[in-house]
């Protein structure tokens, strides 16, 4: 029997198994829409990899006072504390490969920081599927941003805020990161904000990619929501939860 977590470290699990949760419903839309076969298969692959994650993560959480049930669905749009960037569907393959990557990239560097006991074994098992999953997609952001820079900078302008927001605000460094100071995590939002921007200047070094055009300081601390790591009301719909829950099934199924 671990210690409990404290509710940053809830809330901060929380926010990562949501994120996870709506990536892996965005790759299932376009797993049968990727240009060639190969990224058809490796959706379908990536899609069932972040289910595993969310299943395991929801164990963590239902084990520190989160009810499955509540998890699962049962609950409002404005509970759910994903990425905001994956709100709304994509509308081509490029603003989808541009958010995947930012998105699993985010959630990978906000586990491999966790260092505590309940993640020993785990945040190693999940490292290795986002390996597969960030080099694929790392890939085809690099052919995209010599093929269509244009989109490309689009969707990093668009998504990038979301993003940051779900790594926190750039004010949370080892001196005032809650989950620094309590020893949940080893590094502070500022230190990996400072990573994850490293990571795409070094891709698009030398491409038409100008990621200036995104707002790599947002978002304000002072209007950032630690609960749901975003900034705004915004949310998911509530036919998405239909659709992760299953309900439409369940109505066919009583037809």
């Amino acid at each position: 029997m671990t210690e409990n977590w404290s509710d940053d470290a809830v809330e901060y699990v929380q926010a990562i198994a949501d994120t996870k949760l709506i990536l892996s419903h965005r790759y299932t839309e376009w797993m049968l829409s990727g240009p060639v076969l190969e990224d058809d298969i490796a959706g379908a692959s990536a899609a069932q990899d972040e289910i595993g994650h969310v299943r395991q993560l929801f164990e963590k959480l239902s084990s520190h006072g989160r009810a499955l049930p509540w998890l699962q669905g049962d609950r409002s749009p404005e509970e759910f504390a994903n990425a905001a960037c994956l709100d709304e569907e994509f509308d081509s393959w490029v603003e989808f490969v541009t958010v995947a990557d930012l998105t699993e990239r985010a959630a990978w560097y906000l586990i491999d920081s966790i260092v505590h006991e309940d993640f020993d074994g785990l945040g190693e098992r999940i490292g290795q599927d986002e390996y597969f999953h960030l080099e694929h997609l790392d890939g085809s952001l690099e052919r995209h941003a010599e093929e269509n820079a244009e989109a490309v900078e689009a969707a990093l302008e668009a998504a990038v805020p979301g993003v940051l927001a779900f790594i926190g605000p750039a004010a949370l460094d080892a001196d005032s990161d809650p989950l620094v100071q309590s020893g949940f995590t080893d590094r502070s939002a500022a230190d990996v904000r400072d990573g994850f921007k490293a990571q795409y200047d070094s891709m698009f070094e030398g491409t038409d990619v100008d990621i200036s055009v995104a707002d790599w300081e947002a978002p304000d601390a002072d209007e950032w929501d630690s609960t749901r790591r975003r900034v705004g009301e915004g949310h998911i719909r509530s036919e998405l939860i239909d659709a992760l829950t299953g309900v439409k099934n369940a109505e066919f199924a009583r037809a």
